[in-house]
């Protein structure tokens, strides 16, 4: 790929990721997040950065992680015993 082509896919990661703070559904968030880790990885694996490539690899991990955990279970607060003879 041409310097061009990686200079662009650094900004369209950049705008992935900064577009991403603008999700409010999570599952939205989390995948903005996914694509724009994807995408640095792509770059940082293009320019030869390990660090850029580790901590965007953390970041879809995290990502990937917190999207598809199971949620754990709502408790609901016990209901009153109705009284005998109401």
């Amino acid at each position: 790929m041409n310097h061009l082509g990686i200079e662009s896919l650094g900004w369209a990661a950049t705008t992935v990721f900064v577009a991403s703070y603008f999700f409010s559904r999570p599952s939205l968030l989390r995948g903005a997040q996914m694509a724009g880790a994807l995408l640095w990885t792509t770059y940082g694996v293009l320019i030869n950065s390990t660090p850029v490539i580790v901590a965007n690899v953390l970041v879809f991990s995290a990502a990937a992680w917190t999207m598809f955990r199971k949620a754990p279970a709502r408790q609901t607060a016990p209901q009153p015993m109705p009284r005998s003879g109401e």
